[in-house]
C-alpha cells in the first residue's frame, strides 16, 4: 500500500517513483516471504481481523500453509521483479506504473489470504482491474486497447461463476466465512455440489487459462509490459489454481470421482494444445504466454490425479500427486517469470518480438542469453533442473494410477502420462526454436546488430530466478518437508519422508519399488563428462596449429543471415504432422525482373487458423451483438416507455412479493 502511495505522490518525478514505488515492493516482498516461511516451519494458521465499517463484511486473513506457499512462490518472483524493474521502467508513467504494479501485489496477497467470501472476491475483483490497467498501460497501441477489453470481459465472466458458486456455499452454510463451507459442502445434494464444482472451474479456469478459456492469455502477454507479463503468467494466473486447490480439498470434500478425471482431461487438453500453438509462434512473448496454458496443464495433471486418489481412498498417492502438483506451481513461476524478463530485456534492447527479426544476441547480450537458456532448460524439463523434479512426480503418480484405480480411471492415468511425455518433447523442440532463432547465429535485422546487454538492476533480478531454477532442482529433496503441512491440513497425510532416499540426495517415488533419480548425481555425471573434452584439449588441442577461414557457402561470396534457418522453417515439420489442428494457409508472391526464372523478390506468408476464436468465440460475439440489437429497440428514447416499465414491474413485485 505504501509503494503504490509512493508511486502516485511521486509521479511527477519519475526517477523518484519509480526507485520509491518498485523498492518497497521489494521490501514488501522480503516480509511476506518472511512471514510465509515462518508458517510453513511451523504449520500453524495465523487469523487476523480488521474492522470494515459495514456489518456483513469482515476484514478477515488466515495465513495457512496453502496461504503460505502461494505467497511464498509471489514473494520469491514480486522480489526478482522489482528489482528488475528498476531498470526496465522508463520515464514515461513510471509512477503509475508502479502504483498499479504494488496495487497488482497486494490483490494477490490478500487473495491469498482472504478467509470469507466477500473479502476475497473483493480482492479478486482488485486484482482484475490493477491486472486490467497494467495489460493496457500501453494504451496508444489498438492491439493493446482490444487485448485489454478481451481480459476485462472474460475475468468478469469467471468472477460471475465465482459469485454463483459462493452464493450456493453461503446459502447452505448461513454465512460468509470460508470456514463453514466445509461443513456446509458437505449438507449440498449432490448435484448443487456437481454445480456448485463446475461454477468454480469455470470460474478458476478463466484465470488459470484453461483451454478453451485461454484467448485471453495469448492475447494480454504479449502487449503488457515484460515485467507485467511475469507477474501475471508467474503468480496471477496461479490464483486459479489456488482456488480450485481450496474449493476441491476444503470445501467440497470429499470430491466426485468424475471431478478429478474432468480436471485431469482439462490437464490432458491445456498441456498438449498449448504447446502446440506455442510451436508456430514467431512472437517471443506470444510464444511464452502459450507455454503458460501448457503448464497450468501439467499443474492440472497432478491436481485431477490427487482428486481421483482422494475419491478412491488413496490418501498418501493423492499427497505425492498434489506435492507434484505444487511444486510444478512453484517451479512454473519461476522459470516462466525469468524468461519473460529474457524476453523483455530482449525487447528493451531490440525494440522487437518478432524472433524473425533476431539472431546473433548471445554476442551482444551473454548473460541475458545465459538466463533464457538456463528458464528453457528449466521449462523443458529437463534434469537438473526444478522443471524436471516436479515434472517426474507428475509421472510417477501418473504411473501409480494404473495399478491402484479401477474402471475407466485405471485408462486415463497411462493416457495422460504418454500425452504429458509427447508435451514435454515438443516443449523442447520449442525453445530450441525460441533461443536457437533468437540468440544464435547472425543478426537479421540492424536492431539485432545494434542490441546491448540489459542494465545491471535487470540482470540481477535475472539471476535470482535462474539461481532459485538451480536450487530447486538440485536440492528438491531439501525442500520437501515444506509440504507436509499442506498435504497435512488437506488430506491427512504426509509424504516427503518416502520421497527421499540416500540422506536426502536421492528422489523416490513413494515406495522401495518405485522410480528413483538423483538430480545432484545428475548434475555430478554432467560435470564429470564435461571434464573430459577439458582435460583432452589441455593435452593436445592446445599445442596443435589453428587456422581461421570463411564458412563454407556452397560457392556463395560469404554466409549471410538470408542462409540462416527460420522460426518458420523450423516448426515447418510439426505444422504438416498436425495439420488437420493447424488447418494453415499460405501464400508466395514472386516478382520477376526478366525471366520467370530469375525471381527478383519473393514474399512469403503463412498462418494457421485460431480454431477456438473462430468456431466458438467469433459465433458468440456475433450471437451476443445481434442479440444486443434486438434489444435496442427496448430503448427507444422515450419517457412514457420508461415510465410503462418502472409500473409494470412494481406491479409484478407486488403480485409475488405479497406471496407468503
Amino acid at each position: 500500500m505504501v509503494g503504490g502511495a509512493a508511486g502516485l505522490i511521486a509521479w511527477r518525478r519519475a526517477e523518484w517513483a519509480r526507485g520509491l514505488s518498485f523498492g518497497l515492493a521489494a521490501l514488501g516482498a522480503v516480509l511476506g516471504g518472511a512471514a510465509s516461511v515462518l508458517t510453513l516451519l511451523a504449520g500453524a494458521n495465523i487469523s487476523w481481523d480488521l474492522a470494515s465499517g459495514v456489518p456483513f463484511l469482515r476484514y478477515s486473513f488466515t495465513l495457512d500453509p496453502l496461504a503460505a506457499f502461494f505467497n511464498l512462490a509471489l514473494a520469491l518472483v514480486a522480489l526478482a521483479i522489482s528489482v528488475y524493474s528498476q531498470g526496465y521502467v522508463k520515464r514515461e508513467g513510471a509512477g503509475v506504473l508502479g502504483c498499479l504494479y504494488n496495487l497488482l501485489l497486494l490483490a494477490l496477497a490478500v487473495v491469498f489470504t482472504a478467509s470469507n467470501a466477500f473479502f476475497f472476491l473483493v480482492a479478486w475483483e482488485v486484482m482484475a482491474l490493477t491486472a486490467y490497467g497494467l495489460v493496457s498501460f500501453e494504451h496508444h497501441h489498438e492491439s493493446t486497447r482490444d487485448a485489454g477489453i478481451l481480459f476485462f470481459i472474460l475475468s468478469h465472466a469467471g468472477t460471475a461463476c465465482l459469485m454463483a458458486g459462493f452464493l450456493l456455499l453461503v446459502q447452505a452454510a448461513g454465512g460468509y466465512d470460508f470456514a463453514a463451507f466445509g461443513e456446509a459442502g458437505r449438507t449440498l445434494s449432490p448435484a448443487l455440489r456437481d454445480a456448485v464444482f463446475l461454477l468454480f472451474l469455470a470460474g478458476f479456469g478463466v484465470k488459470a487459462g484453461v483451454i478453451p478459456l485461454h484467448v485471453w492469455l495469448p492475447a494480454a502477454h504479449p502487449v503488457a509490459p515484460s515485467n507485467v507479463s511475469a507477474l501475471m503468467s508467474g503468480i496471477m494466473i496461479k490464483t486459479g489454481i489456488y482456488g480450485l486447490i481450496r474449493v476441491t480439498f476444503e470445501f467440497l470434500t470429499p470430491p466426485e470421482p468424475w471431478w478429478g478425471g474432468l480436471i485431469l482431461v482439462v490437464g490432458i487438453v491445456s498441456a498438449l494444445l498449448g504447446v502446440l500453438y506455442a510451436l508456430m509462434e514467431h512472437d517471443l512473448k506470444r510464444l511464452l504466454a502459450y507455454h503458460s496454458i501448457e503448464n497450468i496443464g501439467i499443474i492440472l495433471l497432478g491436481l485431477g490425479s490427487a482428486l481421483l486418489f482422494q475419491a478412491s481412498g488413496h490418501d498418501r498417492l493423492a499427497a505425492l500427486a498434489l506435492v507434484a502438483g505444487l511444486y510444478h506451481t512453484l517451479n512454473h513461476a519461476i522459470f516462466k517469470a525469468l524468461l519473460f524478463l529474457g524476453a523483455g530485456a530482449v525487447l528493451h534492447s531490440t525494440g522487437t518480438r518478432n524472433m524473425e527479426e533476431m539472431g546473433g544476441l548471445i554476442r551482444r547480450m551473454p548473460a541475458t542469453a545465459f538466463y533464457f537458456l538456463i528458464g528453457s532448460i528449466a521449462i523443458s524439463g529437463l534434469p537438473p533442473l526444478n522443471g524436471f523434479v516436479s515434472e517426474w512426480l507428475t509421472y510417477q503418480a501418473l504411473l501409480a494410477g494404473y495399478g491402484t484405480t479401477q474402471s475407466l480411471s485405471r485408462l486415463m492415468f497411462p493416457i495422460a502420462g504418454s500425452l504429458l511425455a509427447l508435451t514435454a518433447a515438443l516443449a523442447a523442440a520449442c525453445f530450441v526454436k525460441a533461443f536457437g532463432i533468437s540468440f544464435l547465429a547472425l543478426p537479421r535485422s540492424e536492431q539485432a546488430a545494434q542490441a546491448h546487454e540489459a542494465s545491471i538492476s535487470m540482470r540481477a533480478g535475472m539471476f535470482v530466478l535462474a539461481a532459485a531454477c538451480v536450487l530447486l532442482g538440485l536440492g528438491a529433496t531439501w525442500f520437501l518437508p515444506a509440504f507436509d503441512p499442506i498435504t497435512g491440513s488437506l488430506l491427512g497425510s504426509t509424504v516427503s519422508s518416502d520421497l527421499r532416499a540416500g540422506a536426502g540426495f536421492v528422489l523416490v517415488a513413494g515406495s522401495a519399488r518405485a522410480g528413483t533419480v538423483s538430480p545432484l548425481g545428475i548434475s555430478g555425471l554432467l560435470v564429470a563428462l564435461l571434464a573430459v573434452p577439458a582435460l583432452l584439449w589441455l593435452l593436445w588441442a592446445r599445442r596443435t596449429k589453428r587456422s581461421r577461414g570463411p564458412v563454407w557457402d556452397c560457392g556463395l561470396q560469404r554466409v549471410t543471415a538470408a542462409n540462416e534457418y527460420t522460426a518458420t522453417a523450423f516448426s515447418k515439420p510439426i505444422r504438416m504432422i498436425f495439420a488437420a489442428l493447424y488447418r494453415p494457409t499460405r501464400e508466395i508472391e514472386a516478382e520477376f525482373e526478366v525471366s520467370p526464372y530469375f525471381p527478383k523478390a519473393i514474399r512469403f506468408e503463412s498462418e494457421i487458423e485460431r480454431a477456438f476464436e473462430k468456431r466458438l468465440y467469433d459465433p458468440f460475439e456475433e450471437w451476443i451483438l445481434a442479440l444486443a440489437g434486438r434489444f435496442r429497440a427496448i430503448q427507444a428514447g422515450s419517457i412514457h416507455a420508461y415510465l410503462a416499465y418502472i409500473f409494470v414491474t412494481l406491479i409484478l413485485l407486488l403480485i409475488f412479493g405479497a406471496r407468503p
